[in-house]
């Protein structure tokens, strides 16, 4: 039977939270859940075909990582050539598969690649993007470097409620690319403010389990793609076009058996949070830290049960970094929330309001993980 939401009572609240997913859960078959899984294929075809075009830009900006290829943003976060190349390339193919009413919110704008001494950094990128372009086949254009820096800043918009917003972050997980580990392309549609498709390219990730692998797949046998619509379930295949397997979040129900992802920069969230609330949990694994909505799309296939972003006071979210990987998990089997139960809203525009972190696991799982949380916070601010 399908569930769309939990609920339970908390000793510490005085109302009991609803636990939603990012949208309701796949229906039973139905002539209807034919049509609900339907109505965004040509959405979803389009956004498979642009992150694995930009995946594969990636991966070639990778295999030759120049130090050039390095600049800094205000908030010191390295952004790379295939950053900006990989917002270029998405934001030219959905605006060439929907050219009516394109609306992009994206990570990245063209602000310092414009100044002074940029020239060089977007003749590269331009050049990325029309050797993707041209091994693609699909569209007979050579871009010019304005009509690249045109299509970064493409994402522009603010997204909200009203109308559809394609939602993007061309590389999550910037650091971790620049290490060699973990990134994704991260893709989302928001219709009416809701999350109804997800695509995650992970090009670094190993086609088998986390738990048997490890981050660096001893084989090479690396790149999946997952991707989700509402009412459809989640799906992974490799990144080489093979064909997709149906995948589950873990069914794990004893939480000292559960293993839990976090973030790998510390800056993304507070480890020490995350150990007490282990802790309080029995979970007896070490956490498995990783960059990027990586770790959403290794969760709905069961690598691990649990998903922890705790960040600093101050943090805030913004939609880029959830919207793909909240479905995909969804989809999935999976619960999505915030440390106070609630649902992620992604319909305010690019950032979300937020009750202290985010967390995911199974349906089983989170009245569990949820008490644990809560009872976390409430010592450690006592605490101060």
């Amino acid at each position: 039977m399908s569930i769309n939401w939990l609920r339970f009572v908390s000793p510490s609240l005085k109302k009991p939270p609803l636990f939603h997913l990012c949208h309701l859960p796949p229906p039973p078959p139905s002539s209807s859940a034919v049509i609900v899984a339907m109505s965004y294929d040509k959405e979803l075809a389009a956004a498979k075909k642009a992150a694995s075009l930009a995946a594969r830009l990636c991966q070639k900006v990778q295999k030759a990582l120049l130090q050039s290829d390095v600049q800094s943003k205000n908030d010191k976060s390295p952004v790379t050539v295939a950053d900006y190349g990989s917002q270029a390339l998405v934001s030219f193919v959905l605006q060439q598969e929907f050219p009516d009413n394109f609306s992009l919110v994206a990570e990245e704008d063209s602000k310092d690649l414009r100044k002074d001494g940029g020239q060089e950094i977007v003749e590269r990128i331009t050049k990325l993007v029309n050797d993707s372009l041209t091994i693609d086949g699909s569209y007979n254009v050579t871009l010019s470097t304005e009509d690249v820096l045109k299509a970064i800043d493409n994402g522009r918009s603010e997204g909200g409620s009203q109308g559809r917003h394609w939602v993007l972050d061309p590389i999550d997980g910037t650091k971790g690319f620049l290490r060699g580990d973990q990134y994704a392309i991260a893709l989302a549609l928001l219709d009416g403010g809701k999350v109804v498709l997800g695509v995650l390219a992970c090009p670094n990730l190993p086609l088998t389990s986390l738990s048997d692998a490890g981050q660096h797949s001893p084989n090479n046998k690396v790149g999946c793609l997952f991707f989700a619509v509402v009412g459809g379930g989640t799906y992974m295949q490799p990144l080489d076009g093979s064909s997709a397997v149906k995948v589950q979040v873990s069914a794990v129900e004893n939480p000292e058996e559960a293993s839990f992802f976090e973030s790998y920069e510390a800056a993304h969230s507070m480890h020490d949070l995350s150990s007490l609330i282990a802790q309080k949990l029995g979970v007896k694994a070490p956490p498995v830290r990783i960059d990027s909505q990586a770790k959403y799309g290794a969760l709905s296939r069961g690598d691990g049960a649990i998903y922890l972003r705790l960040p600093h006071k101050g943090y805030r979210e913004k939609i880029w970094d959830h919207a793909a990987g909240c479905i995909v998990v969804s989809e999935a089997g999976g619960v999505v929330t915030d440390a106070a139960g609630q649902p992620l809203d992604f319909s305010k525009g690019k950032y979300l309001d937020l009750d202290t972190g985010i967390i995911v696991t199974n349906q089983k799982l989170m009245p569990l993980l949820f008490n644990a949380v809560r009872k976390s916070i409430q010592e450690k601010a006592s605490s101060l």
